[in-house]
């Protein structure tokens, strides 16, 4: 990062500068000394610009400290409140001894200004609490009076934090629309690229309105970024405004490149005859009704500048009706194989190295409606995880028009036939003994061959009496579940009731269960331990004690994902009683250490662009339905029974397995019930409090940056739940 000066303005004083400087042990880093500042344990309003963002900041802004009982990092969670401005606003730890700024999301090249730390007096603070929420001002006044600091400071935070936005318009309003020092900015920036990528735009055409098709080729013409061509292949259009059109454009524009057909071949073909015009080292795909922000090229090839060895970009979308309002986002996913399996999730817009595109033959005749999710597939095959970015902005419209002549809004049966082969053509390549079939919603579903013989399973439940729940829990396990090699290891921790009792007498004449007695503290790291060492299993399935099994084959469908040498654990889709949504996966940040995915939606509800119906890469899973090999296990040395004994372990668990280099796929095809902690009770006592608190510490320190930046959950998304939406 450029070189950057902070304004600390006191109470009542001159504002004092002072400078940046680099970690030494983090040379992306920088840090700001505030030793003898003054601002220790002080409230303040931390306020940056981050040129060039939206409604997210490239930084992590984390306080360092040294004081007892304190972590040595605290991330400062910033909110956004448009054209570039970022605030925080908090108490400093008591023991500050410093600001770090670390770069997110990859960024190399940052533009950070106007960073200021305002001092600001709590009382006033409190005033402004009060006329927003103050019901939670009045609880922070109480619990100061009973001593209570950090909830009290708690409640104030939350009292002063304001409403999240109302709408896509909002947001587009605030964070997605250029202004006139943008653009200047973005020209400057492009002035001093050192060796400007040439990207071609390659755009098949067939009969569109041609004003729909004058407004797709005027967004190339209007990009910030003048280092691209466009290549245009008519499909031999029968409206003769078409090709009329393409001819004065490329007369008036010598970037523009255009090719007739004899005859039509449709899009796969006539993409193909796009792309042998192409020059550039890039090529960007675009539909020939569709719109380009200004500044697309350039946020493109700024990566390309930042990392020259990528070979495939992405960015999120959004769609256009005939009117040009913006509408139905799309804020996707960092690169994830799985969800690529089962849907095109990447779409527009997409720019791949033109080498590889050509490596690979181009598009496919044959797959139209599904030709450019067939050529991501193929391209899977050759792609590194490391040369692919995911720009998370909005920077291809779609249009949503009646008439826009979309392939699959026409022929949707065949679009999605298309899909399914190219799943069932990418399973023969690589060898796999799987199979492709049609899943809800019509997307494709990635079905697994269970090994032969099936791996044994040890299912570890640790328990405390409710002898009601865990009997429904083991009687599907042994009864209702289709697979032919489980034992049941269960951690008896202190039960006392005499139905408990005779649930254990009945279990002893079933030589699949052993129950071991744990006595002493509730502590799910270390019961979850000691069953996974008490087990024989290859693989290893953490259960809680409430879980209801409704479907045979949930157990087979997370065994046949586990096994592959790539993943590291498995989760199951988990609803309460009443169908409503429980587990969808983990967020990292959600609510601030980590929250459910799609927490209560209903049964019927497929979630965002149905990522609920559909199997996919996450960042965690919960413990209460968790399978894993052995040998990850061992090598990740098990569940934290020293910190994190209750709450988040699974998380951290989760987070330590990936930092191994394996993944987390969560599956909505293994579906269970879950009466969530039925026995372990609520954070209802003041030593289960502090001890959450404590895990909630361990967490921040241990998973700070990571927390901030869930690869899976867009960072557009608000954080306060993980709910997928901007508010």
């Amino acid at each position: 990062m450029a070189a950057l000066q902070a304004s600390i303005v006191p109470l009542g004083g001159d504002p004092v500068s002072r400078s940046f400087a680099p970690d030494p042990h983090d040379a992306a880093a920088l840090i700001l000394d505030l030793q003898g500042a003054g601002l220790a344990g002080r409230w303040v309003e931390v306020s940056f610009r981050d040129e060039g963002r939206g409604s997210f900041s490239r930084v992590e802004l984390a306080a360092l400290s040294n004081a007892p009982g304190e972590p040595e990092s605290t991330s400062l969670a910033e909110r956004a409140y448009g054209n570039g401005r970022f605030t925080w606003l908090g108490r400093l730890p008591a023991g500050l001894l410093a600001l770090r700024l670390t770069p997110m999301l990859g960024e190399t090249d940052l533009s950070l200004s106007d960073f200021t730390i305002r001092v600001q007096r709590r009382l006033v603070l409190l005033g402004r609490g009060a006329l927003r929420r103050p019901d939670l001002a009045a609880q922070a006044v109480l619990w100061r009076a009973l001593g209570k600091k950090v909830r009290s400071r708690n409640r104030l935070t939350r009292a002063l934090t304001p409403p999240g936005l109302t709408g896509y318009d909002t947001w587009v309003r605030c964070f997605d629309t250029l202004s006139e020092a943008d653009r200047a900015r973005i020209r400057a920036e492009v002035a001093r690229m050192p060796a400007p990528p040439l990207i071609s735009v390659v755009m098949p055409v067939y009969n569109p309105d041609p004003a729909v098709l004058e407004e797709a080729i005027r967004s190339v013409r209007a990009q910030l970024y003048p280092h691209w061509e466009l290549c245009l292949a008519d499909d031999a259009s029968t409206d003769p405004a078409v090709p009329r059109l393409i001819a004065r454009a490329a007369k008036e524009e010598p970037r523009i490149k255009a090719v007739r057909r004899a005859e039509n071949g449709h899009i796969a073909r006539a993409t193909n005859t796009a792309l042998d015009l192409a020059e550039g080292a890039f090529v960007a795909f675009m539909d020939h009704d569709d719109v380009l922000p200004a500044h697309a090229l350039f946020e493109v090839a700024a990566a390309i500048q930042r990392q020259p060895d990528l070979d495939l970009i992405y960015t999120d979308e959004d769609k256009i009706d005939a009117k040009g309002r913006r509408f139905e986002p799309h804020f996707k996913s960092d690169w994830n194989p799985e969800l690529l399996y089962s849907q095109n999730y990447v779409n527009h817009l997409t720019v791949v190295r033109t080498a590889l595109v050509r490596a690979v033959g181009g598009l496919r005749p044959g797959f139209e409606g599904s030709q450019d999710h067939d050529l991501l597939l193929r391209l899977a095959d050759r792609l590194a995880p490391e040369r692919i970015r995911h720009l998370p902005q909005v920077l291809y419209h779609w249009r949503a028009a009646i008439g826009s002549g979309t392939f699959s809004d026409k022929a949707l049966a065949r679009a999605e036939a298309a899909r399914l082969q190219a799943l069932a053509d990418l399973i023969a390549r690589r060898g796999w003994p799987h199979r492709a079939e049609r899943g809800p919603l019509g997307f494709n579903r990635l079905v697994r061959a269970l090994p032969a013989p099936a791996p044994r399973v040890t299912v570890v439940i640790p328990t405390r009496d409710r002898a009601e729940l865990l009997r429904v829990a083991l009687d599907g396990v042994l009864h209702r579940t289709d697979y032919p090699a489980i034992e049941v290891v269960i951690l008896d921790n202190d039960s006392r009731e005499p139905e408990t009792a005779a649930l254990f007498a009945g279990m002893q004449a079933d030589p699949r269960v052993r129950v071991l007695a744990s006595p002493g503290p509730f502590n799910f790291s270390a019961l979850s331990n000691e069953g996974a060492r008490a087990g024989r299993g290859e693989l290893l399935l953490f259960l809680n004690n409430d879980i209801e099994v409704r479907e045979p084959g949930w157990l087979a469908e997370m065994v046949s994902i586990a096994v592959e040498p790539q993943v590291g654990a498995v989760g199951a889709k988990l609803s309460y009683p009443d169908g409503t949504l429980q587990h969808g996966g983990v967020v990292l940040g959600a609510g601030g250490v980590a929250g459910h995915s799609h927490l209560g939606i209903g049964p019927e509800d497929p979630g965002y662009f149905g990522r609920m119906m559909i199997s996919q890469e996450v960042s965690a899973v919960t413990g209460a339905c968790l399978m894993m090999r052995r040998a990850v296990f061992d090598e990740i040395d098990g569940f934290d029974a020293a910190r994190l004994a209750v709450a988040f372990n699974d998380v951290d668990l989760c987070l330590r397995i990936r930092a191994a280099g394996y993944v987390i796929i969560w599956t909505p095809h293994a579906h269970l019930i879950h009466h969530e902690s039925k026995s372990r009770g609520q954070e209802d006592t003041p030593a289960k409090r502090a001890r959450f608190e404590a895990e909630v510490a361990t967490m921040l320190e241990r998973w700070g940056p990571q927390l901030r930046n869930d690869p899976y959950y867009n960072p557009n998304f608000a954080r306060a739940k993980a709910q997928f939406r901007l508010w």
